[in-house]
């Protein structure tokens, strides 16, 4: 079992995908009728990436981008975020950046993301191999980059690596039918990260899928304490979450917000939360500044540019009443 307390003494390592967010604009403009978009950093772990050193952690991303403009846009955004980006490669040839045309509206919401021949799924062995796993915190990752090889199996060897060097295992389901080749595929690669990670953070539907049946999800997080994780947020949407450790399992409610889009909030929640738990808050605080941060960036157009920062959530939290039961 990993030492959580290590969080915070170095940066995280996270890997995963940086790709370009296309927005409809001004606001509540569907994509169909847009004459204009505004463009911003997106990706499951660039996002975490850029929200945890928004809240003041230090943050490097693993990952391929491609050799073009948009890859470039990338590179240029993890820079201004203060995202270290020496472990992203770029790839030359046909492989593209992840891409997704978003709209930032709460009634039908529409997200169209392009990931054929996405480049990030060309992350190797090499890749991971190459980094000195002794000098970072933990190791985060998002489901999406399990979706297809050779990027499968270079995070699990990345999985191997961070383990032998100490590091906790911090994963994010963030399952995206799209991307897999299966369902069956998806659930049983799903199943064994789980197994092999410290912290697991997911929502109801997609616990339910690990579970395979829609209302197993919460028995599902429950087995994987079972089996040696140390904490796991299983999140409910508006009903909260419930967080589970060995000690026991808790429910959380939900912020107050006037959301403008339903994108964002997960990304955001892991990050916030898992810079409380470096901090040293307990596990309860750390995941109500999750919640806190997920309320936030709902009610901001974009994912990256909306994380908010150390100031701006304290001030939040401040402000608004607390949680719903």
């Amino acid at each position: 079992m990993a030492d959580l307390s290590r969080l915070g003494r170095q940066p995280c390592l996270v890997i995963g995908r940086a790709g370009m967010d296309l927005y409809a604009d001004p606001p509540g403009t569907r994509v169909e009728d847009a004459t204009r978009f505004t463009a911003a950093l997106g990706g499951s772990s660039a996002n975490i990436a850029v929200a945890l050193t928004r809240q003041g952690c230090k943050a490097a991303l693993v990952t391929c981008v491609s050799d073009d403009a948009v890859g470039r846009y990338c590179l240029t955004q993890l820079d201004a975020y203060g995202v270290d980006r020496t472990h992203v490669r770029s790839v030359a040839g046909e492989l593209r950046n992840s891409l997704a045309v978003v709209e930032t509206r709460v009634q039908n919401c529409q997200s169209v993301i392009y990931r054929n021949s996405a480049a990030d799924f060309a992350m190797t062995l090499q890749d991971v191999e190459a980094v000195d796993y002794t000098t970072y915190s933990a190791l985060i990752t998002t489901g999406t980059v399990l979706a297809a090889e050779p990027s499968r199996g270079a995070t699990f060897r990345a999985f191997d690596l961070a383990r032998a060097a100490g590091l906790p295992l911090i994963f994010d389901v963030d399952y995206r039918p799209y991307s897999w080749p299966s369902p069956a595929v998806a659930a049983e690669v799903y199943s064994r990260a789980g197994a092999l990670c410290d912290v697991i953070v997911g929502n109801d539907v997609e616990f339910g899928f690990m579970a395979g049946h829609p209302d197993q999800g919460l028995e599902k997080a429950r087995s994987l304490v079972a089996n040696g994780a140390q904490i796991v947020v299983y999140k409910r949407g508006e009903k909260g979450a419930v967080t589970l450790t060995s000690e026991g399992e808790f429910a959380t409610g939900i912020y107050p917000t006037q959301a403008l889009k339903p994108t964002g909030a997960g990304d955001s929640f892991l990050g916030a939360f898992i810079a409380g738990l470096a901090s040293g808050l307990p596990v309860r605080a750390a995941v109500l500044r999750g919640s806190a941060a997920a309320a936030m960036v709902v009610a901001r157009v974009g994912c990256a540019p909306a994380m908010p920062t150390g100031a701006e959530l304290d001030r939040f939290l401040g402000q608004t009443p607390g949680p719903s039961a």
